[in-house]
């Protein structure tokens, strides 16, 4: 580090705060597969001469299926949706209550999780699952916006 430093006449932090800065614009750059238009005009706006910015996306080019695969290994294993199973359970009556409506949703959720099914109990009132249902229906929804499509569409 200290070659760097006296060769390049600068603080370290400074040197340090560029190659992070660096790394952050080739790692979401890959990650979000920008075109070469779209990451000329991100690094457009920095200011830099246009040799550093060819150097840039030379750089970005070269590198970003790689810079793809490590991210890919490095992001956790979240499970997958294998198949769901469902019960409607009603308790009509305790022996403290004769006639007591208690209705219960009893979910069974299969998840394949590197190579391995695993299964997820959940149990809920129906006034519940009704309020979910209606958040992820207002969730979809939104994602039929301009703004979201706009968004999705870098994402790709």
């Amino acid at each position: 580090c200290a070659f760097f430093t006296g060769k390049l006449n600068t603080g370290v932090d400074t040197i340090q705060h560029g190659v992070e800065g660096l790394m952050y614009l080739l790692t979401e750059s890959s990650k979000l597969m920008i075109s070469e238009i779209d990451f000329q005009d991100s690094i457009h706006v920095l200011g830099f001469s246009d040799e550093l910015n060819k150097l840039l996306l030379q750089l970005y080019l070269d590198n970003r299926k790689e810079i793809r695969s490590i991210l890919s290994e490095l992001a956790p294993k979240l499970p997958s949706y294998h198949s769901l199973e469902w019960r409607l359970d009603v308790q009509l009556a305790s022996r403290s209550l004769r006639q007591q409506i208690k209705p219960a949703v009893t979910i069974k959720l299969h998840l394949n999780q590197n190579e391995d099914q695993t299964a997820q109990v959940l149990q809920t009132d129906p006034s519940t699952l009704l309020h979910l249902i209606q958040q992820l229906e207002q969730a979809l929804g939104e994602m039929k916006t301009n703004h979201c499509r706009r968004i999705a569409r870098n994402m790709k």
